[in-house]
């Protein structure tokens, strides 16, 4: 028996219309955010590694300052190709001085070193393993953690059914929506996500807008790991 082959990407016009019709609240806010459609980074070439990378670099920084950082290391390897290979080619101080943290740093060179031992798994092998066999292969690496994999999955991958209820603002979309007291805790939103089965990832990027688009009237909510 063949693994079950996932291609990058799904309709969303096809999930627009369906969660529309399956969740009338829901499908106010389509209707007012306007319809999303297919993400253009679905097309995108994509590398695990190097993508995982560049989270690392990215945490806990704006995109202007990560954006430098990464510049620089760019500069100093020879290569826009952040890879065990490329990032060898440079010593702890010479990350240092690019602008890569003494924990970042301990990150990359771990994730070089599962890299290196076949632990990573590329592109072509995620196209056969389900989203939490993905989840479980790539949280061990140092500072990779389960919403950094979640954020791949969606944006990237462009897999279709994936809710991250332990990002602040899925759940603060939530509350909006179905107009709770209080923010709901991940389990239950995941249970109030199950209604949007297996459209998750499209109703997901329209909790973030319902969460941006309250903002004005609401205290800010900072998202995890943003």
């Amino acid at each position: 028996m063949s693994a079950v082959r996932h291609v990058r990407g799904y309709d969303a016009a096809q999930a627009n219309r369906v969660l529309t019709k399956r969740d009338p609240a829901l499908g106010r806010w389509i209707k007012r955010v306007g319809a999303l459609g297919n993400n253009p980074g679905w097309k995108k070439p994509f590398d695990p590694v190097d993508a995982l990378a560049r989270a690392i670099l990215y945490q806990q920084l704006s995109g202007k300052a990560a954006g430098t950082i990464v510049g620089r290391l760019e500069n100093a390897i020879g290569s826009t190709r952040l890879h065990c290979d490329t990032l060898s080619t440079i010593d702890d101080a010479g990350m240092r001085a690019c602008g890569v943290s003494g924990n970042k740093t301990l990150a990359l060179r771990d994730l070089m070193r599962r890299e290196q031992d076949g632990e990573i798994p590329t592109t072509r092998r995620m196209a056969t393993m389900g989203n939490d066999d993905i989840i479980a292969a790539l949280v061990p690496v140092r500072g990779i953690g389960r919403w950094t994999v979640e954020m791949m999955l969606m944006s990237r991958l462009g897999r279709q059914d994936v809710l991250p209820v332990d990002d602040l603002g899925i759940r603060r979309g939530i509350q909006i929506l179905r107009e709770l007291p209080d923010m709901p805790k991940p389990k239950e939103a995941a249970l109030l996500g199950e209604i949007w089965g297996p459209w998750r990832t499209q109703a997901s990027f329209y909790l973030w807008r319902i969460s941006d688009f309250k903002q004005a009237d609401a205290v800010p909510v900072k998202r995890s790991q943003s």
